[in-house]
């Protein structure tokens, strides 16, 4: 079948077209750079033309309040009118575990309303939420460091490897519309200080990790279980340990795809 992925040069993104590709299917990576853009439209039309289903992997290139909930809106309207014009059967979105918990977060808050006009679509969908992404902990230590010490809420902990992501996206997106929420995560539980400490001293990185329980995620209050999936999620098979030793193990620029 045809399947457009929108970010799909992405972290997330280009794995998920490779596994795609892989199982036969005619997986499309569809971006700005390769001229497909959903904040304007441009290029959505001829990408959309005889595709089975949409996964939008995307991300918002700012993480500032107004820009990222203007991105997700701007991006989920133009995605569903497009789709619904093309005859899209399924679209698929990735979103975050926890994300209903994080509205003090101005990003979780745009995740929410792009998962509320996905859900008030006419068109069939499964909402995918994941757990943090191995690749992703030194960039929580960044916005975590006031300066002077990485203060981190010790909650528990459940991230996966971002090969993991886009296996169990790539399953889902070649199944049935769920027309509701898969969960994902790691196949392991840790406290949160615990992991971003062992991830920075695994890169040399000097800087001194604390257990805050006043301290924020992303700029929102968590509760002890915030951060890990139900009993029922689809758990990935790369422990964090192996991801450690992979050659793979590259740092992106951003947190969640």
């Amino acid at each position: 079948m045809k399947i457009v992925v929108i970010g799909g040069s992405g972290l997330i993104g280009s794995k998920l077209v490779i596994k795609l590709r892989e199982h036969g299917h005619e997986a499309i990576a569809a971006s700005p750079s390769s001229g497909v853009n959903t904040l304007t439209g441009e290029g959505l039309a001829e990408a959309l033309k005889g595709a089975s289903v949409v996964v939008d992997v995307s991300n918002s290139p700012s993480f500032e309040d107004a820009a990222v909930l203007k991105f997700f809106e701007t991006s989920t309207r133009n995605l569903l009118t497009y789709e619904a014009a093309a005859g899209v059967g399924h679209h698929v979105a990735l979103s975050v575990v926890g994300t209903e918990g994080l509205s003090e977060s101005g990003y979780f808050r745009a995740k929410i309303a792009q998962e509320k006009m996905i859900k008030n679509s006419a068109i069939p969908y499964s909402i995918v939420h994941a757990t943090q992404f191995f690749e992703f902990l030194k960039s929580l230590a960044d916005i975590s460091f006031d300066g002077d010490k990485v203060r981190l809420p010790p909650v528990l902990f459940q991230p996966m490897a971002a090969d993991d992501v886009a296996s169990e996206v790539g399953r889902i997106a070649v199944g049935p519309p769920v027309n509701g929420t898969v969960e994902i995560g790691g196949p392991e539980e840790f406290r949160l200080d615990e992991l971003v400490r062992q991830r920075l001293a695994a890169l040399k990185d000097p800087r001194e990790v604390i257990a805050d329980p006043k301290a924020l995620y992303s700029g929102a209050k968590v509760s002890l279980r915030t951060l890990v999936p139900g009993k029922t999620a689809r758990l990935g098979k790369t422990r964090f340990e192996t991801w450690l030793t992979q050659s793979a193990a590259q740092i992106p620029s951003r947190k969640v795809s």
